[in-house]
This record gives C-alpha cells, sequence and structure tokens, in this order.
C-alpha cells in the first residue's frame, strides 16, 4: 500500500530538550518528571515549562511521533484537520487574560467554540484541512493541547492548583458537547441524548480513531423527519479515563436530562439514551447487561483501575445500587432494520460471582444472565470504560425513576488501519470507518424512530 503523509502546520514543533521517556504515572508530579516534559512552542509570551502533565498532555510534546516521522503527531493531526489556527488563537488570548474574574468564561466559551468547530467540520458544514471529515483525532489532538496550554500558562494573575484544575474541567467538559445540548421545545419530537469516546489504545498507536467519537460527531444536532414526527439526537463525547469518571462526568452530561422537574440540575426531559463505544472488528453489538466491576485495565493516562464502579454523587441512583442492569433499548428493532455492513445482535452472556463468594477468585464463573444475588465481574461487553459509561447512564435512569425509557449500549466495529504504521490515513481506511459511521448513525436513528408515539 502507497504510503500517506498529510502535511502539518508549524505547531507544537520545537525540539526536546530531554529525550526522556514517558512516565506511567497518571500525573507527572515530581520536579524531576516534570523537568523532563519540554514545552512545544507556543503562540504567546506566557508559558513556561515544569508544569505536572497528564500522560495524554504528554503525548503532545513534539518528540511524540509516528514511525518516519520527524513532526510530533499531535502536530500532524491538529494541522490535517485544519485546527492550527484555532490552537493559535486559543494560546493567544490566554496570554491576553489578566484577571480571574471572567477568565473562566472565557476559556470555557473557547471550549465550546472547539466542539462546535468539530461537529460543523464533521457534518460538511465547514471545510478545513485535508484530512477525511469523518476524522474524529484531529478534535482529540487539539483539545489535548489546549490542556496542555492550560495547564503550563502563567497568567498575569494568581491562579491557585484548584483554580487552574477547575478552569480546565470547564474547557473540557465545554470542547467535548457537556453543556452546550439543546432539545426544542416542542412536544413533538423525540428526543435522544448519546455519547461517543475519545481515542484510546494510544501507546499500541498514536494514530488510532474511534469510529464512536467520529459517530457523536455526525449525530449531534441531528433531525430525522418523518410523518410520524421528528426524531432530534443529541451527543457528547467521552474521555477515556477512570479518574473523569469517578468524578462524575458521565452524570454530568446525561443527568440534567434525567432527573425531575424538580431536581437543581434539571434542563429537560429526553426520551432514549445510547451510549456507544468501538469492540471487535465486524461487529454491532446491542449490550444485554451492564455490569458494576471494572477490570483493571489500563486508560489514556495509564491508570489502573480494578473494583466496583464508583458512587454517583450528587446524582440520583438505586439503593443499593444493582449488580447488573439491562438494557431497554429497542434491539429487535435495530437488529430487524437490515442496516449494514457487519450483522447487528443482542449480545448476551455475563461473568459473575455467585452470591456468598465474592471476592473468591475460584468462584467466577460464566452464564447467559445473572443469577440472584450474584456480585457482577464482567458483563457481554467486558468491564472497561464502555461498559461504565452504559452502567452510569441506565443507573442514572434508574434512580431518576425512568425505568421504562429505553436506554442502554451500542458497541461498534473497530476499524482496519494502513498498512504503513506512519500513514495517518488512506482512501480504504476513510471508506471503512465511514461504513462503520453510517451504520451507526443508522442504528440510532431506528432506536429514535421506535421511540415515536
Amino acid at each position: 500500500m502507497p504510503r500517506t503523509r498529510l502535511s502539518a502546520c508549524g505547531l507544537l514543533t520545537a525540539s526536546i530538550l530531554a529525550a526522556g521517556a514517558l512516565t506511567s504515572a497518571d500525573v507527572a508530579s515530581s520536579t524531576e518528571a516534570a523537568a523532563e516534559q519540554s514545552m512545544p512552542s507556543r503562540a504567546g509570551e506566557c508559558y513556561a515549562e515544569g508544569a505536572s502533565l497528564t500522560v495524554e498532555e504528554q503525548r503532545v510534546s513534539p518528540d511524540v511521533t509516528l514511525p518516519g516521522s520527524d513532526t510530533g503527531a499531535a502536530a500532524e493531526f491538529i494541522g490535517a484537520g485544519g485546527f492550527g489556527r484555532l490552537l493559535t488563537r486559543f494560546e493567544r488570548r490566554l496570554c491576553t487574560l489578566n484577571r480571574l474574574n471572567g477568565a473562566g468564561g472565557v476559556v470555557e466559551g473557547l471550549g465550546a467554540q472547539l466542539w462546535q468547530t468539530a461537529v460543523e467540520r464533521a457534518q460538511g458544514e465547514r471545510t478545513m484541512g485535508e484530512i477525511d471529515a469523518y476524522d474524529d483525532r484531529p478534535l482529540y489532538w487539539t483539545r489535548t493541547a489546549m490542556k496542555r496550554a492550560l495547564r503550563e500558562w502563567q497568567p498575569r494573575f494568581p491562579l491557585s492548583s484548584l483554580q487552574r484544575q477547575s478552569m480546565i474541567r470547564q474547557f473540557d467538559y465545554a470542547s467535548r458537547g457537556i453543556g452546550q445540548v439543546s432539545f426544542p421545545e416542542d412536544d413533538g419530537v423525540t428526543t435522544m441524548l448519546v455519547s461517543g469516546f475519545d481515542t484510546y489504545s494510544l501507546d499500541s498507536s498514536l494514530r488510532n480513531s474511534n469510529p464512536s467519537g467520529a459517530s457523536a460527531l455526525q449525530l449531534d444536532g441531528r433531525r430525522v423527519e418523518t410523518d410520524a414526527g421528528t426524531v432530534v439526537v443529541e451527543a457528547v463525547m467521552l474521555p477515556v479515563n477512570w479518574t473523569d469518571f469517578d468524578q462524575g462526568i458521565v452524570e454530568d452530561a446525561f443527568g440534567p436530562w434525567l432527573v425531575p422537574e424538580d431536581h437543581p440540575d434539571h434542563l429537560g426531559s429526553v426520551d432514549t439514551i445510547m451510549t456507544i463505544s468501538q469492540t471487535g472488528r465486524g461487529r454491532m453489538d446491542i449490550e444485554k447487561w451492564a455490569g458494576a466491576f471494572r477490570g483493571g485495565s489500563p486508560d489514556n493516562n495509564r491508570s489502573i483501575n480494578f473494583g466496583p464502579v464508583s458512587a454517583a454523587a450528587l446524582w440520583p441512583q438505586p439503593q443499593p445500587s444493582p449488580q447488573f442492569i439491562e438494557t431497554t433499548l429497542p434491539f429487535q428493532a435495530m437488529i430487524d432494520a437490515g442496516t449494514g455492513p457487519w450483522p447487528v445482535v443482542l449480545n448476551d452472556g455475563i461473568t459473575e460471582w455467585p452470591a456468598g463468594t465474592f471476592p473468591d477468585p475460584s468462584s467466577i464463573r460464566q452464564a447467559p444472565d445473572p443469577s440472584e444475588g450474584s456480585r457482577a465481574a464482567s458483563a457481554p461487553g467486558g468491564n472497561y470504560l464502555s461498559n461504565e459509561s452504559m452502567y452510569r447512564t441506565n443507573r442514572l435512569r434508574l434512580g431518576a425513576g425512568k425505568s421504562e425509557l429505553p436506554g442502554g449500549h451500542l458497541h461498534i466495529s473497530s476499524l482496519i488501519y494502513p498498512e504503513d504504521p506512519g500513514a495517518l490515513t488512506s482512501p480504504e481506511f476513510e471508506a471503512d470507518r465511514a461504513a462503520v459511521i453510517d451504520q451507526t448513525v443508522a442504528l440510532v436513528e431506528v432506536a429514535g424512530l421506535d421511540a415515536l408515539p
């Protein structure tokens, strides 16, 4: 296969002063580790080295490259997607802020602009860059570069670590579409809220794409008009990090649309919820169950978490939280719709500790469905963050008293990448991803249409 190399903007190309390996810690907190994280070139004079960076933010460094390239992978994807000017404006804007009051709002607004730009680019409303419009990677790398800039920013005013972290959270939420969900105030409209995920497994390959995140960009704001009524879909993008889940990002995204009207965070009501993530090749699985257990796989910050899913602070949930939650999505309608190219199935089968046996490893067993009183070890879709996104949204749905509302998880096919490990893309790769995304969009629409009155 011929090599495909896209040109990148001249961002993040300063050479590393010390070429240390990435640490395995969630955040490089020691002085020595922080000193090894040389800063990329910035469009402004208000940045300094020495900040404690997450592993994700360390990957923005210019010496973290694809095979055969002398340009940082982050710079390649940011330039290929046409996001270079947006990043430059972000960096320069930070340097103009001269007081804490109002700075958070500015940063949040810039995050919202990034999300909206990515959605418009994905849906063909804005022409940017050279890489395929369906590509989710420019958004991921631009967001990560902006978060690194916030981490290394030296403002003109005092800024505590807590205030900085709060500002990064504001930006992150906005750049994922969280807080920008808006449904029409029309009783005749059926509403859906869906989520995709960031790319992940970047230690295996920096060029990884996530078709669930790319699908979210295609689905955000989508309207389906039929004689029976209108379906409106809004979408958000979830991170692949245990810490963010523990801090409530899933509940913060879905909760305002599920809680009762008298709840202080209520923003409206939604008719269907669906989380989406990537699974094995050539499969489109509607997960029958979500389980309340984490299996310990590392996240994008190389953090490992093993044990029960944490509680949802400040949000309603059943007491006690269930070990397994069954899907209420219209799976038969989705299967019967005949979408392609991949077969659609209801994926069942769980792994559990039978009642009274937890945590004896020899007692773990597989079964078609949970037995009474058992403890979850794994659901049909595993025990990683995809399973947890289904569990948290549907635990919230049950806690809000909406047991009949359609909710669940769709696992979609993984992708086949170009043979050349240094190639960002190829026509075959783009066609494959488009086929996966188009089928995902069709399945989401089927679920929405099923909810029409």
